[in-house]
């Protein structure tokens, strides 16, 4: 895995999370943005794990497109045409790829679908599952930004009646960073930008990886959308003077009856919200939904290295001899979101039968 130059979508002027290039994935480092702006190349299924583990790439939707990828590298590696032999290093390598992070359900949804292309076309020639496994990345990625794109548009409804320009706070990346592109909270941003509608945004830093501060901000100032960056404990201030219409934030996982899990903090917000009586959207995709998971309380919370806690930019400023903890993720009650703005329309409570519609339908 090794840094690469700049490299830019193709037709657009913005830079691309990720570039697929057939036989390297590149992957620009989140973890250097704001201030450079590198790729990293990955050539193989490791190097993919590694570089969600290490938070080269992040965001639900776009670890999962990243996983995609990952096993279709995995695929161009494999040299023979014994199946049972290339069906168990797939595997082998699927397993590799779903330890990187355990909360991002999109993650599991990415390579349960990779897995499936291997049990369905096992009949063919290896070559040719190859092909497939590639086409289905691909396929991830291309849906994954028409699903981005629907989420911009449907929540852009919600704001239909707004008789003024919105000011709005978000927490965290959820933004073309986080995704294939568009993203998903701020798709819901982008839409409302390109018909006037946005005051204001009020980038939460959160901390410890400052993912706001860092990469909300800089994408905002990309496209030359208004914001402000506060630090996370300033949200009920802004909220308190009337300079919060709406809370919107992404997902990692959403539990069947509405609880979301999102980057620590949110449940915060969320708790901030209801005492204002803001409304909070979550803004996410339905494969961000575990159907098969009851409440928050079943979703696992990654906790992740405390020197994420001690050092900002590389400068410690919590002593070792002081104890940390680092939780990753937090639920939100499904009780404080308003709404989950989803590529298949908004999902007002109760969530738990209207999530169950959403995916009775697509059975």
């Amino acid at each position: 895995m090794g840094n690469g130059n700049i490299s830019r979508c193709p037709g657009e002027s913005r830079v691309c999370t990720l570039l697929w290039k057939k036989s390297v994935l590149k992957l620009i480092d989140q973890r250097k943005l704001p201030f450079e702006e590198v790729y990293v190349s990955c050539k193989s299924a490791d190097s993919v794990a590694k570089a969600i583990k290490d938070m080269v790439v992040r965001g639900a939707p776009a670890i999962g497109v990243a996983a995609g990828y990952g096993v279709a590298l995995a695929a161009l590696k494999f040299r023979g045409e014994d199946k049972e032999k290339f069906a168990d290093y797939i595997n082998e390598n699927i397993r590799l790829l779903s330890g990187a992070r355990p909360t991002a359900v999109n993650l599991f949804w990415a390579l349960d679908r990779m897995k499936k292309i291997l049990t369905s076309d096992k009949n063919l020639e290896v070559s040719k599952i190859k092909i497939k496994l590639i086409e289905e990345a691909e396929e991830i990625g291309r849906q994954d930004l028409e699903t981005n794109w629907k989420i911009g548009q449907n929540g852009k409804k919600i704001f239909d009646k707004a008789t003024g320009k919105i000011k709005i706070l978000t927490h965290c990346n959820a933004g073309a960073l986080a995704t294939s592109g568009y993203g998903t909270a701020l798709a819901v941003i982008r839409s409302l930008d390109a018909e006037g509608k946005v005051a204001n945004v009020i980038v939460d830093e959160t901390r410890p990886f400052l993912q706001g501060a860092r990469l909300t901000a800089w994408e905002l100032h990309q496209e030359g959308i208004p914001f402000f960056i506060i630090s996370d404990n300033m949200a009920g201030y802004f909220m308190s003077i009337g300079e919060v219409d709406t809370v919107l934030v992404g997902a990692d996982r959403i539990a069947s009856n509405g609880d979301a899990a999102n980057k620590i903090g949110t449940l915060s917000l969320s708790i901030l919200a209801r005492y204002y009586r803001i409304p909070f959207y979550i803004a996410a995709p339905i494969s961000t939904v575990d159907i098969k998971i009851e409440s928050g309380d079943n979703i696992p919370i990654e906790y992740r290295d405390e020197k994420e806690m001690r050092e900002v930019s590389g400068k410690i400023i919590i002593p070792e001899f002081m104890a940390v903890e680092n939780p990753a993720f937090d639920v939100t009650p499904a009780e404080n979101i308003t709404a989950i703005i989803t590529e298949e329309g908004v999902i007002y409570p109760p969530y738990k039968k209207n999530i169950g519609k959403i995916f009775k339908s697509k059975r």
